[in-house]
């Protein structure tokens, strides 16, 4: 029998994230998958606006976090492969790529967004991974994007990939409750930039990868190794001459 944690669609709502946070406010943690058709208000990281058109998919789970934060801060990057894992089923010819600390790329542009938050009810932790995917169409949001229809099967729509995230999620979830290493070799095999150039900062050097802790870790140019642990990561150009 399933055990897969049950789904509250809205035609429209403001974010998903935000009811999510509501729910945890008023008692309820879940866990419960919220979903939207539609939403008016979509944020991403740093409050920086999600565009969210019928068509696309749009999706927060709601769980309480027994593990602490200790698990929390894993959850980003199982929340990245859970993506990658959902788009393989649906449509292997895609490859996505993860980029620090939570894009999930095709081809350098933007597939999909994650937005984990966390808060404290009656003393426990709990989540609210925020996922939104282009599966319809690619807003255009200051990067390039695209979608799994432009990329793959026109006939692949919001619930079938819906449905694919649900099982990737709850695996990935069990993978990072059970400890960081198994994760970490998985989120390197997709990374993206490992051994290239990236500015996160003010600081620029070669990504060498994740630290223990999840930290982006860089190679500066004196050689020395510095550890990120927020921001974004800007990707330089691969040297393409001969």
């Amino acid at each position: 029998m399933s055990t897969l944690w049950p789904v509250i669609v809205f035609e429209t709502i403001d974010s998903t994230n935000t009811e999510a946070k509501r729910r945890a406010a008023s008692g309820d943690v879940g866990p419960v998958w919220l979903r939207a058709i539609e939403q008016t208000a979509g944020r991403g990281r740093f409050d920086r606006t999600w565009v969210s058109p019928v068509g696309n998919l749009f999706a927060t789970a709601l769980f309480a976090e027994p593990g602490g934060f200790e698990v929390a801060l894993r959850l980003p990057f199982a929340a990245g492969l859970a993506v990658c894992d959902a788009i393989a089923e649906i449509a292997p010819s895609i490859d996505t790529k993860l980029k620090w600390p939570n894009d999930v790329r095709v081809g350098g542009a933007k597939i999909c967004g994650i937005l984990i938050e966390s808060g404290t009810q009656d003393g426990n932790l709990w989540i609210a991974a925020g996922i939104g995917i282009n599966v319809a169409t690619a807003p255009q949001a200051g990067q390039p994007a695209t979608s799994v229809q432009a990329l793959a099967n026109p006939l692949v729509d919001a619930p079938l990939v819906f449905d694919a995230l649900r099982r990737a999620f709850e695996t990935r979830l069990a993978q990072a409750r059970a400890g960081f290493d198994g994760l970490r070799a998985d989120w390197h095999a997709r990374a993206e930039a490992i051994g290239q150039t990236v500015r996160m900062g003010d600081h620029e050097g070669v990504f060498l990868g994740l630290e223990a802790d999840g930290a982006a870790r860089l190679q500066l140019p004196d050689g020395s190794t510095h550890s990120i642990r927020a921001g974004d990561m800007m990707i330089a150009p691969k040297d393409k001459s001969c």
